[in-house]
């Protein structure tokens, strides 16, 4: 065999492997199902997705509803099937709660109150410490979704009855970051732990808290951390994050996936308000959906690594980017949460960019929120790609939903439309929203015309030729800010990485 020719094959082997690489880690990072997207090259069809939620099926003021919606591209059938999680973990999932069928429209689902939890099963489990307590979980649903119901899906909790969402439910991972007020503010702080999949999982947290304290050393208690399969734990950590004005955690596994969530309240018999996972550790993050709130902002930014981090902050508003007072000259310890005070940004609506000489993650906290919370948090998100949908936005006398809609850079375009229970999304020509360059434009939303619903899906698309466009879903009800929601990117396709030379023409050579 010549030189040549070896050289031939051996690099063809290790496209090969590469190209498993890429495959395996598209699979990773997004836990979606796929599948060749016809006609298309470089590109691959969504076609299973699953989303996971702490609270539908929970008793007292945690107990929650499901609002579901997805908007698909080529898939034409599929389903979305709820099943319950089991406090002691299963090898299988538990018998069905519904399966829902009809994309495009938006969903609602009820969830039964699930059994009370056994002695045994309210016992600590393994994980438990003075300072931290571990307890199987009551409730906790996971959403299986396939083909036109896993393409675009937003699966969200609502509060029973009045529908206002109370969070987005969340895809398993294998990095969470958090951030937000101490336990000064919030004395009930849990961490909810869920695994969908039929094997235990391993899971660990890192606490950060304000330099004033300094970070903690960790404890056996926060490592370690058993989920079972198709199960839930729940973490009750006021007594680690005692003392602390404001917090960052940092939920890893080093087997299988889990998803995270945190609910905060200033009561236990009050609903509080679940934390959002935040974006993952960057030099530049972008938080959207900041409202025109009356009384002060505070943004929290956690500085994972050891050095210390240089930050620079600039509001993109409806009147242009700008530096606000207090935003530049910021040097941040690492290892730590700090608070920043922001009060010249009360009343203005729009997005904070921040820029960092080392990656962080940020969140901001603004007056409202519901009956138990802090306030209600702001974090950061990527722009919107392919589309964005939001399940469970309030209308008439339930309440108002406003986006805000942000492009740091270039002008950007997109194209909002609304659908309900009986009226598609895809009904109505929606409207047409131009952000000019480093501004936020705010526009307000309802049912498409003609339908008095009092509950609405909306569908944000970027338009052709757009700037990279952010935008935040802020709620009110009764007159008071309840909830911001980033607009996720809700992906019917996922680009592959191209190839420059294909393996026939190597071969060919």
């Amino acid at each position: 065999m010549s030189v040549g020719k070896y050289r031939r094959i051996a690099f063809a082997v290790l496209v090969v492997l590469v190209l498993a690489g890429i495959y395996g880690a598209a699979r990773i990072h997004h836990p979606v199902g796929k599948s060749a997207h016809p006609g298309a090259a470089g590109r691959v069809d969504v076609s299973s997705a699953i989303r996971v939620c702490p609270a539908p099926g929970s008793a007292g003021p945690t107990a929650s509803s499901l609002a579901v919606a997805a908007v698909p591209g080529s898939a034409k059938a599929g389903s979305a099937v709820v099943t319950p999680l089991s406090p002691a973990g299963s090898s299988s999932p538990a018998p069905a709660l519904g399966t829902l069928k009809q994309p495009g429209v938006l969903q609602a689902s009820g969830v039964p109150i699930a059994p009370e939890l056994t002695a045994a099963e309210q016992a600590g489990q393994p994980g438990s410490s003075p300072s931290v307590s571990t307890e199987a979980g009551r409730g906790g649903v996971q959403v299986t979704a396939t083909g036109a119901l896993a393409q675009g899906l937003e699966v969200e909790q609502t509060v029973p009855g009045g529908g206002l969402v109370t969070a987005q439910c969340i895809s398993p991972g294998t990095n969470f970051w958090f951030a937000g007020p101490g336990q000064k503010s919030a004395d009930t702080i849990e961490l909810y732990l869920m695994n969908t999949s039929s094997a235990p999982a391993d899971a660990q947290v890192q606490v950060l808290v304000d330099a004033s304290k300094g970070p903690p050393v960790l404890g056996s208690a926060d490592n370690g951390i058993t989920v079972p399969p198709h199960g839930m734990v729940v973490q009750s950590l006021g007594g680690l994050l005692q003392g602390s004005s404001v917090m960052a955690l940092n939920v890893t596994t080093t087997v299988g996936q889990v998803a995270a969530a945190v609910r905060q309240t200033t009561s236990a018999g009050q609903n509080g308000s679940w934390l959002p996972p935040l974006q993952a550790p960057s030099q530049h993050l972008v938080i959207p959906g900041l409202p025109a709130q009356a009384g002060g902002a505070d943004l929290y930014v956690a500085v994972p690594g050891t050095g210390a981090a240089q930050i620079k902050i600039t509001a993109i508003t409806q009147r242009g980017s700008y530096q606000p007072t207090g935003g530049t000259g910021i040097d941040l310890l690492g290892g730590s949460v700090s608070d920043i005070p922001l009060p010249s940004l009360a009343g203005i609506s729009g997005a904070l960019s921040i820029t960092s000489s080392v990656p962080v993650v940020a969140a901001m906290l603004v007056p409202g929120g519901p009956a138990g919370a802090v306030g209600a948090l702001a974090v950061s998100s990527g722009p919107v790609l392919e589309q964005g949908v939001l399940a469970a936005n309030p209308a008439g006398s339930a309440g108002s939903t406003q986006v805000v809609l942000s492009a740091p850079g270039k002008a950007a375009s997109v194209r909002i439309s609304t659908g309900t229970a009986t009226t598609p999304a895809s009904a109505a020509a929606g409207q047409v929203v131009k952000i000019p360059a480093k501004s936020s434009v705010v526009a307000s939303v309802g049912p498409p015309a003609g339908d008095k619903a009092s509950q609405f899906m909306l569908v944000v698309t970027p338009l052709a030729g757009s700037g990279p466009v952010y935008g935040g879903n802020v709620i009110s009800a009764r007159g008071s800010l309840q909830s911001i929601m980033a607009v996720p990117s809700s992906l019917t396709w996922i680009p592959l990485p191209g190839v420059s030379e294909s393996v026939a023409a190597i071969l060919g050579s």
